[in-house]
Order: C-alpha cells, then sequence, then structure tokens
C-alpha cells in the first residue's frame, strides 16, 4: 500500500494531504494555522504585521516550525508514515528566502538532536522573508521594464510585479548591498522547503521560477539582461531549474523521527497556485478554477503562452507542461474576514443568511472592497469606497447588503480581469475555504452564466502535490489519478434571468473602479 504525501505551505498554514492511490483515499489530511497553533512567531497571519509603506515579510523560521509540529502530530497519532514512497510540495508563491554559504553543511548534518529552526536559523543572511503581498517594490519594477525596452511581460509572461521575486531581489541588493553580499543563495519558498527536506540545496520548479520576473518563459531559463539589470552576480545565487515532475532529491534522514523513510523520492516543488491546478483536475478538461483563499484567484490551463494586454494576469509554466493562466486579488478573504469581524457575523450570513435577505445586484449598491492594497487593478492604497444607484445603507444597520456587495464585487472583478484567457470554458471548478459558500457560488454561476462545480477535496494545492507525487512516481496517469481524488459534488446552475441584471451590475463596477482608480490619482 504506496503511500504519497502532499504538503502546501501557503500564507497562513500549513497542510499536509495523504494518499492511498491504490483504494482512491485520503488516509490523513492535517491543516496547522501558523497564527493558532505558532503563537510564538507573533504572525497572526502568517506574517509580521509590522511593515510600512508596503513593506509584508514573514519569518521563515515559522514555516519550518509548522513542518515539524505538523509531523510529529502525525506520528502522535499513528498515521502510517513509514508507507509513504514518495512526495512533494507547494508553497505561497513569490515568497524569497536568503542564506549564507553555511546551509548547506547545516542541511547535510540535520540530526535528530534538535528542531529544524534551530539548525537553519544561522544560515539566514536575511531573518525575515518578503512575501507576495509586499507592494514596496515599484522603483525596482520600473528599472527591470526600462533594462528590457518595456518588454518585462513579453519575456517572462507577467510585467514586472511589485510583488514578484525579481524586484525583491533588486530591492534588497540596492537598499542592503552587505547583506547581499552575505547571501549566497537565494530561494522561493519551494525551493527552501524542499532543500531542507533533502538535507541539500534543491532545484526550483519551471513553474514557480517563473513567477519571478526573471525567467524566459519560451526557453525556461533564466534570462541573462533580468538577472544582469536585478543584482549583481545573481545567477550564482539562484537554484537550478528543473521541471516539475523531476526529483529535488531523497528524504534527509532527519526525518526518520517521524517514521518517515530517508531516501525516498522528494519530487520538486511548486508554486500553490500551479500546484492547485493538479489538484483541481482541471489540467485535461475544458474548465477554469476559482480558488478562494487568503487571496482569491482564477486560472486555467494555457497551450500557448497569451498575456493579458492590461498587464495584471499572468501566465506561468505549466506544472505539467503547458502554461497556465491566471489573474489574482489581495482582497479575497483578508476582505471577507473584514465584513464578517465589522458586523459581529457567524460565516454562515456568508452562506444563506445575506443572500436570502438581497436581491441579485443588491439593489444597485456597489462596494470596492480594497482592505489591503490590491493587485488586480493596482491600487497602492488601501480603502474601501462605494457608490452605485442607490444610496449606500449603512454597514452597521444593514450587514446582508454589505456581505452581498463584497461578494459580488470580488466575482464581478474575476469576470472583468480575466476577460483576457482565451477560450470559453463549459463551467468554473471552485475550490478554498470560500468554496463552502452556497450564496457565493450562486453569484458566481449567475455571474459567469456557467455552471459551477464544488471540488470535494477542499486543499486542492495540497492535493496537487501528492498527485504530482503519485504520477512521477509511477502511481498512475493524470487521467486516472484525477478521476479517482479530484471528483465534483455541489453544483450551482446559473439562472438566465439573472444575466441582464449582472451584465448591468459589470457595467456599473466596471465604471466605479475606474472612477475609484482615477480618483487616485
Amino acid at each position: 500500500m504506496p503511500l504519497y504525501l502532499g504538503l502546501d505551505s501557503s500564507t497562513q498554514s500549513l497542510t499536509g494531504l495523504l494518499l492511498d492511490t491504490d483504494t482512491g483515499t485520503v488516509v490523513a489530511e492535517e491543516v496547522l494555522s501558523y497564527g493558532e497553533d505558532l503563537p510564538g512567531y507573533a504572525s497572526p497571519q502568517g506574517f509580521l504585521p509590522s511593515g510600512e509603506d508596503g513593506v509584508v515579510h514573514a519569518d521563515p523560521l515559522l514555516w519550518l516550525a509548522a513542518l515539524d509540529l505538523l509531523l510529529a502530530r502525525w506520528k502522535e497519532a499513528g498515521v502510517p508514515l513509514g508507507e509513504v514512497a514518495a512526495l512533494s510540495g507547494a508553497a505561497q508563491q513569490h515568497g524569497s528566502v536568503y542564506t549564507n554559504e553555511s546551509l548547506a553543511s547545516r542541511l547535510d548534518n540535520l540530526d535528530g538532536s534538535g528542531s529544524l529552526p534551530e539548525a537553519v536559523a544561522p544560515a539566514l543572511a536575511r531573518p525575515t522573508a518578503p512575501i507576495w503581498l509586499d507592494t514596496s517594490t515599484g522603483e525596482d519594477c520600473w528599472a527591470l521594464e526600462e533594462a528590457v525596452g518595456g518588454r518585462v511581460r513579453a519575456i517572462t509572461g507577467s510585467p514586472a510585479t511589485e510583488r514578484f521575486t525579481g524586484p525583491q531581489i533588486r530591492k534588497f541588493a540596492r537598499e542592503e548591498p552587505e547583506a547581499y553580499a552575505r547571501t549566497a543563495r537565494i530561494d522561493l519558498v519551494s525551493s527552501f522547503l524542499a532543500s531542507v527536506l533533502c538535507g541539500r540545496p534543491a532545484p526550483l520548479d519551471h513553474a514557480d521560477a517563473s513567477g519571478m520576473n526573471l525567467l524566459d518563459l519560451r526557453r525556461l531559463e533564466w534570462h541573462p539582461d533580468l538577472l544582469a539589470a536585478t543584482a549583481p552576480h545573481l545567477r550564482e545565487r539562484l537554484p537550478g531549474l528543473v521541471p516539475s515532475r523531476r526529483p529535488a532529491g531523497y528524504l534527509s534522514p532527519y526525518f526518520r523521527r517521524y517514521g518517515l523513510r530517508p531516501g525516498l523520492p522528494v519530487y520538486a516543488w511548486t508554486g500553490d497556485n500551479p500546484s492547485s491546478l493538479a489538484g483541481t483536475g482541471a489540467m485535461g478538461v475544458d474548465c477554469r478554477v476559482v480558488s478562494l483563499g487568503t487571496s482569491d484567484t482564477l486560472f486555467g490551463r494555457l497551450e500557448q503562452p497569451v498575456g493579458d494586454p492590461e498587464g495584471y494576469g499572468h501566465v506561468f509554466a505549466g506544472p505539467a507542461g503547458g502554461y497556465l493562466s491566471l489573474i489574482c486579488f489581495a482582497n479575497g478573504s483578508l476582505a471577507r474576514e473584514a465584513v464578517k469581524r465589522e458586523h459581529g457575523l457567524e460565516w454562515g450570513w456568508f452562506d444563506g443568511d445575506a443572500f436570502a435577505r438581497t436581491p441579485p445586484g443588491n439593489r444597485g449598491n456597489r462596494l470596492l472592497p480594497w482592505f489591503v492594497p490590491e493587485i488586480t487593478p493596482r491600487v497602492p492604497i488601501a480603502g474601501v469606497r462605494r457608490g452605485g444607484e442607490a444610496a449606500f445603507v449603512e454597514r452597521r444597520t444593514d450587514p446582508a447588503t454589505e456581505v452581498r456587495a463584497v461578494v459580488e464585487a470580488q466575482v464581478l472583478a474575476l469576470r472583468l480581469h480575466s476577460a483576457w484567457m482565451p477560450g470559453e470554458p463549459d463551467h468554473l471548478r471552485v475550490t478554498g475555504g470560500g468554496a463552502a459558500s452556497a450564496g457565493y457560488r450562486q453569484v458566481l454561476a449567475d455571474v459567469f452564466q456557467r455552471p459551477v462545480r464544488r471540488l470535494a477535496v477542499g486543499n486542492s494545492s495540497a492535493l496537487g502535490a501528492a498527485l504530482r507525487a503519485a504520477e512521477a512516481d509511477g502511481a498512475g496517469s493524470w487521467d486516472a489519478l484525477t478521476d479517482r481524488f479530484c471528483p465534483t459534488r455541489e453544483e450551482s446552475e446559473p439562472v438566465p434571468d439573472r444575466q441582464p441584471v449582472y451584465e448591468e451590475a459589470l457595467r456599473a463596477y466596471r465604471e466605479l473602479e475606474r472612477t475609484a482608480r482615477e480618483g487616485l490619482g
């Protein structure tokens, strides 16, 4: 009974998923919340709260402590980790970790006498890691674009983007040259955690590397002009590149303490969005996927790299060939949680209550839910903005209107800013925490006028990691594995009579967004 382990180190949590491919069952599943389970790291939302001027960093030792804790819990619970045949993982995209020349020796000498954070901490050349929420690199984005004549999107699949790793590295080298000089290696979160598991510096897969503004998307090689414009001697500090189904290495003896077998294959980790493409079963079907998490994303598989002319969307390398089109919104669950918190609501309001009390279109009440700086469209200053044909009812007297407003705004933004993606999918698949809301799924179906199918397994990124390990290890074809592990359950059908309501709402939302952005200058 070979088992396959998938891990997902996301912004707010670490998820582990253990699959039995012979029986088609999930043997174990664990979600560890950084804020609740590791409060000593002072990161209630998974990142350090003290940043200014758009700076958002996390503590990379938190991710290691979470790995230790999750595996320790599984060992104590009797999870059969000794039967794991291979593993892989995924991590939040765009986070970067900076280590000194001692990393390789420290990884090689991991033993059972201490914890992962204790062993790896002295190898950090920079104590914190900028993550995807960081918007402090505008100057560096302009410099990268200028260096290649404004062709960053044509080369990499994305415009120079503030939260991407290339601009982050450039800012670090520019502002802290001595610390950069002490940096021997720069990892993404995915390759950093893969390195710890392998006990040696691990390569970086093409899919996650393509979210750095440094990779030539068509050649799948580092682009020399972008490297030169980013930082001196950068190539020697970056990991090697491999396809996603290639082993990054083999499990370190350190993990014997949890019952795992040293030497089992650790397949290359990737980013959470490419991994979710695999975990939603969307690589070979005509659909798009909406993932409702800390950020909200809409993505789908592409045969050829077709980019967003407005510069908000992205094209990455796919986790099993081809490409991945993606649009991302910073104000996902962060915005939904803010509305819930302001009104003291239960999550049931996001399921049935608010939608039973308000009509589709919300009587013309509109909301721009920019509770944190938004990335689609680029809005550098947080702030909730309202407008519409009717005067907006104050939030504290009408929470139902506010709940529908935030949901409709998010879904209208998904449709508006994904119009560049080629093709017409026959359905949408929805995953993530927000997918549990029947109200949200119905708005999604009505706005897109497509059936919406909720995936039976919610942790699509961790599932994708486990499936990638299983497929690469020969446990089954993609079709067989996704048929077994990626079923859908509830289906929300669009109501045709609501199409004109939401076409008008889309027009009004587009105008509200335009006016608000003009007001920001």
